[in-house]
């Protein structure tokens, strides 16, 4: 994630931290001036807010080591002032282990509030909820029921929380994948409503944001959901332009400008002979024209790190690499020959045509009629 700062590694995943979390520390320090702490008090403050985070980061690397056993790697885990995330390679569709996954997290502040809770009793120091104060107070009691409000609010059944992904589990060995997470999502937008009408009657501005938050989690699963089920069996062949243009290492950058104002092609394969050596996106052709002339050949500024695909590749693992790689557009290979361009745009198109074409489909189906016409 952007204008992030690495903490450290842990099991060889990276820790970092969004600039935004300082916001979050900026905040407690107003809260605790504005009640008229003192320093010892706004520093206990500081260090909840750490110790919390500590906890964040041992919740996320629940998840991850417990994906790592299914053979799925985490990118990197990022805090945020609203709580921490983790970037798995890939969500598991086996509800097994979607339900592993999902509830390792809660099940790590589990433990941490038990242990907090043994130590807290043994020593005479426990003290309910209702005496915890938000400025001042134990440390570790203040933690202890941090970790059980975590455990409740990770627990509730709404994206993008874990207990919308341990629903949609728990409802896959039923239901299909995508059928399950219609259904979850449902539920989280559902309860997203509520929250946002107590929220409003209240007036409780956090739980308007929670409603907004957990309504559009619920949103983004969902059309995500979609897509990786629209995009199942499709390969790049499918999807990939078969008419583009293409540029030879020593076409200038103005014969690239031309061929970029004579279509709706923005990214061109450049090639030498009947090799491939990279590909001259629309950015990089408008910067290079600035810094070093219409003149200059397109080979000086091709990008030669651009993933390359096969037809017969799998879309969604090609996608999941141009995302990787940020690029908007690869070339497509039949063995080393040049066969297509496979852009975002055209996937895009795909999945709209397909959906039209379901679409379709139902309405001809609930009007009795027949999808298919023959003739004499």
């Amino acid at each position: 994630m952007r204008w992030s700062w690495k903490l450290g590694r842990v099991s060889g995943i990276r820790i970092q931290v969004h600039w935004t979390f300082l916001i979050l520390i900026a905040w407690v320090i107003v809260v605790h001036v504005a009640r008229g702490a003192n320093l010892p008090a706004i520093v206990g403050g500081v260090l909840l807010v750490l110790a919390v985070f500590a906890c964040v980061i041992l919740h996320e690397l629940g998840h991850a080591l417990t994906a790592r056993r299914f053979g799925i790697s985490t990118r990197d885990i990022t805090l945020l002032p609203i709580g921490g995330v983790a970037r798995l390679e890939r969500m598991p569709t086996e509800p097994r282990q979607e339900l592993l996954v999902a509830a390792a997290g809660p099940a790590v502040n589990v433990a941490i509030a038990a242990l907090l809770f043994l130590g807290l009793a043994l020593g005479g120091a426990l003290r309910p909820v209702q005496e915890i104060a938000v400025v001042g107070g134990n440390l570790p009691s203040q933690l202890l029921w941090v970790n059980v409000m975590l455990v409740g609010f990770n627990l509730l059944p709404a994206f993008p929380m874990d207990g919308g992904r341990i629903l949609r589990a728990l409802l896959a060995y039923r239901l299909d994948y995508a059928r399950s997470t219609r259904v979850a999502a449902t539920v989280g937008q559902g309860m997203a409503i509520v929250f946002g009408f107590l929220g409003l009657i209240g007036p409780n501005p956090f739980l308007v944001f929670i409603a907004i938050f957990v309504y559009l989690g619920a949103q983004a699963e969902s059309r995500q959901v979609q897509m990786r089920t629209a995009l199942d069996g499709v390969t790049v062949g499918d999807a990939m332009m078969t008419r583009y243009r293409v540029l030879e290492g020593d076409n200038t950058l103005g014969q690239a400008i031309e061929a970029l104002l004579a279509g709706a092609q923005q990214d061109f394969p450049v090639i030498e002979g009947d090799r491939i050596v990279g590909l001259l996106t629309r950015a990089t052709l408008v910067a290079a024209v600035k810094d070093k002339g219409p003149g200059t050949p397109v080979g000086d500024v091709v990008e030669p790190n651009c993933p390359v695909a096969s037809e017969d590749d799998e879309l969604r693992g090609v996608l999941s690499r141009m995302r990787e790689a940020k690029c908007q557009s690869v070339p497509v290979l039949r063995g080393n020959t040049l066969v297509g361009l496979l852009t975002l745009e055209n996937v895009g198109e795909l999945l709209m045509i397909g959906s039209d074409l379901r679409d379709a489909a139902r309405r001809i189906y609930a009007a009795g009629g027949s999808s298919t016409r023959t003739t004499d």
